[in-house]
């Protein structure tokens, strides 16, 4: 049933709330998003955690692979749960 909102003078009609099976399949929509970018940040921290592992001149390297082999991890076990 549509009703009726008045505003500031304008008139809006409001419309009944999406069903149920509709919404899941807008989830299931965002998760198959989410999860490609995902894909695209692992593969993103992988050349940087080579990249990183490769240098051996900075004194604060270490603390830098470590930021990202943590960050890599925590993806890497959010896209196992997806």
């Amino acid at each position: 049933m549509a009703a009726s909102i008045e505003s500031n003078g304008v008139s809006m009609a409001t419309e009944k709330d999406i069903d149920a099976a509709d919404w899941t399949d807008q989830d299931l929509l965002t998760r198959d998003e989410a999860g490609e970018r995902l894909v695209e940040e692992i593969e993103v921290a992988r050349a940087r955690l080579s990249e990183l592992e490769s240098r051996t001149d900075d004194p604060n390297n270490a603390a830098s692979i470590e930021m990202t082999r943590r960050r890599l991890s925590a993806m890497e076990n959010l896209q196992k749960s997806l």
